[in-house]
């Protein structure tokens, strides 16, 4: 059965099921037949697996830290924890993708990147205030620095998927054009 109006094709009609698995409309056409990846596919995944183990060692890292001597270096063993819930919302939000989850891993690595250069820089300027090294201290050193390059890695990732996909079922949040 043809549908009239030529603007829901490829969308579901009431009572039937999209035979495209919920992607839109075209993408496969402009992409040659296969659909896009979002923010979590293709080389995301990469991106993806690093924040999921980031997440797993700041986590851990936190969780010993707090359990065996919170009372050491309270500020710092609680930056690690704020730390690993910061990876652990920026894996999900990449992974999922889709407008919200765009959005929501845009402010998990800009809070991310905050807090490294935040956290780098009194850590380094006032090494008292953190006798014990967070995941964030000196820019992450303890982590080979991949704390300070993982945000802007991610940050860029996501500028990339929305100008790319530009729309919320390949991870933009906003359209390829670059409107609101």
């Amino acid at each position: 059965m043809s549908d009239p109006d030529p603007a829901r094709d490829g969308e579901a009609r009431d009572g039937e099921a999209r035979a495209d698995g919920g992607a839109r409309a075209g993408v496969g056409a402009r992409t040659g037949g296969a659909a896009r990846p979002g923010t979590g596919g293709g080389p995301g995944r990469v991106l993806v697996a690093v924040y999921g183990i980031f997440a797993l060692a700041a986590g851990a890292r936190a969780g010993v830290q707090i359990a065996t001597r919170f009372s050491d270096a309270p500020l710092a063993y609680a930056l690690s924890a704020f730390a690993a819930a910061v990876y652990v919302v920026a894996t999900v939000a990449l992974g999922l993708g889709g407008r919200r989850s765009f959005r929501v891993a845009v402010a998990a690595c800009a809070i991310e990147l905050a807090g490294v250069l935040i956290v780098g820089t009194l850590s380094l300027a006032d090494s008292a205030a953190f006798p014990d090294e967070t995941v964030w201290s000196a820019y992450g050193r303890g982590y080979g620095f991949i704390p300070l390059v993982l945000p802007v890695v991610g940050l860029l990732w996501l500028r990339r998927t929305a100008r790319k996909g530009g729309g919320p079922e390949t991870g933009g949040g906003r359209p390829a054009g670059g409107g609101a």
